[in-house]
C-alpha cells in the first residue's frame, strides 16, 4: 500500500471524528436541559394543622354499640390479620413495632403493655381503651391521637370495624363486656 492509499483512509477516520464532534455539539446545543433550581421534585400537600378533618376525629356513621350486637369474632379474627405485622395477640406475647394487644379492651391507654415504649402523644391521651375509643381510634388513628406513631391508615368499614373489636375483646381472661345498645 502506497503512502496515497494510507493517507485517504487516515483523512476518511478523520473527516468521520469530525462530523461526530459537530453533530454532537449541535445535538447539545439543540436540545439544552436546564438544570433543575432545586433538585427533587416539589409535591403539592395539605398542611397538617390547616384543616378542620385533620383536628376532630372522624366520627364513625353507627355507634359501636350497635355494630357490636352483629359483629363476628371469626370474620375479626380474620381481618385482624393485618394487624399482625406489627402486633402480636397471645397471652403474655412479645411486642413487635406496636404492644401486644391481649387485654386491650379496658386497659390503660400509653401504659403498662409488657414494657412497651408508646409515644408522647399515646402518653398524653391517657385515659382507658373503650369500646367507642377503639372504634375511633380504628377508623382514623391519627384523627383520634394525633402524633401517634401508629402508621396504619384505619379500618373505613364500620361492619369490619366491629368484627375487630369483637375479636379484641375476646383476647382476655375476664372479657369486658359487650355494650347493649339503646334503641
Amino acid at each position: 500500500m502506497d503512502s496515497f492509499e494510507l493517507n485517504k483512509i487516515i483523512g476518511a477516520v478523520l473527516a468521520t471524528c469530525i462530523v461526530l464532534l459537530v453533530t454532537s455539539f449541535t445535538a447539545n446545543a439543540l436540545f439544552a436541559s436546564k438544570p433543575p433550581e432545586k433538585p427533587g421534585f416539589a409535591i403539592a400537600a395539605k398542611e397538617a394543622g390547616s384543616s378542620k378533618e385533620a383536628a376532630a376525629p372522624a366520627a364513625p356513621a353507627e355507634s359501636i354499640e350497635k355494630l357490636l350486637q352483629t359483629a363476628s369474632v371469626e370474620k375479626g379474627q380474620a381481618a385482624a390479620k393485618v394487624c399482625q405485622t406489627c402486633h402480636t395477640f397471645e397471652k403474655n406475647g412479645p411486642n413487635r413495632i406496636g404492644p401486644n394487644l391481649w387485654g386491650i379492651v379496658g386497659d390503660k391507654r400509653g401504659e403498662g403493655r409488657n414494657g412497651f415504649n408508646f409515644s408522647a402523644a399515646m402518653k398524653a391521651k391517657g385515659g382507658t381503651w373503650t369500646f367507642d375509643d377503639l372504634n375511633k381510634f380504628l377508623t382514623n388513628p391519627k384523627a383520634f391521637i394525633p402524633g401517634t406513631a401508629m402508621g396504619f391508615a384505619g379500618i373505613q368499614k364500620d361492619s369490619q370495624r366491629a368484627d375487630v373489636i369483637d375479636y379484641l375483646h375476646t383476647l382476655s381472661d375476664n372479657p369486658v363486656p359487650l355494650p347493649v345498645a339503646s334503641k
